[in-house]
């Protein structure tokens, strides 16, 4: 079935991106977007937020930095996967050296030992490796709950949730209970880190959304060149339109 959900994915955002559209709007379906990044703001704002500030408040900082490496550990296994798929053979070893190391000494994940000996920490995902394969962004995506994507970025995860996630593997397994209460606290941790950021979004700019989706292009474009933006990074997977009309 993973399989099979693997293949539609990818068939779907190549087909997209390979008919593309005579326009150079990175954000075709703004007026959805935009209702969902409103749907999203509310549910933070009445819950995701004051849950976080209250696990911040009455969590001390070597347990929420624990559980925040923890869930970071586990993204290794997706990170060197990655690297494989971009032949970035000397991240995959480093990477997954991080994870056993991490695993072993560092108690589960829970310690950052690697960091404590300097070993560098990379993050890849599928859908930096599609744009490491020149495949463009496609049109912007607000996801509900999950926020700022692209076409090639939410194809991209869902192939990672399936591949090569951890937590996915305990509901493969029938453990629904321990999947749920994974999924929940990964969730309240990485609202957690991003409690500083949301305010700084409000405070920046006059239009948070375009703030976000902005910010995001940037982040990813730059993710995907290893920190070097170029335009092919940066690429919306369309076809420039014709100026000359």
């Amino acid at each position: 079935m993973h399989s099979k959900l693997i293949t539609l994915f990818t068939s779907c955002l190549l087909a997209i991106l390979a008919t593309g559209c005579a326009t150079t709007n990175k954000d075709p379906i703004e007026s959805v977007n935009r209702g969902v990044y409103k749907f999203n703001d509310v549910t933070d704002k009445v819950i995701l937020k004051p849950v976080a500030t209250a696990y911040k408040t009455v969590t001390p900082t070597p347990i929420r930095k624990g559980f925040n490496n923890f869930f970071n550990n586990l993204g290794s296994i997706t990170t060197v996967l990655n690297d494989l798929l971009q032949f970035k053979f000397a991240d995959a070893f480093t990477d997954a050296g991080r994870f056993v190391i991490n695993s072993t000494f560092g108690l589960a994940g829970f310690i950052d030992v690697a960091s404590m000996d300097k070993i560098p920490n990379h993050k890849e995902d599928f859908g930096q490796t599609l744009g490491y394969w020149g495949v463009g962004n496609g049109a912007y995506l607000v996801i509900p709950l999950l926020g700022p994507s692209t076409l090639r970025d939410a194809t991209g995860f869902v192939i990672d949730r399936v591949t090569s996630d951890p937590i996915t593997y305990t509901h493969n397994i029938g453990e629904v209970r321990l999947h749920n209460q994974l999924r929940t606290a990964q969730l309240v941790d990485a609202r957690t880190q991003l409690l500083d950021a949301g305010d700084l979004v409000d405070n920046a700019s006059l239009d948070p959304y375009s703030f976000m989706r902005d910010a995001y292009l940037q982040s990813r474009a730059n993710l995907v060149a290893d920190g070097v933006a170029t335009n092919k990074t940066n690429d919306d997977g369309f076809e420039p339109a014709d100026e000359d009309k």
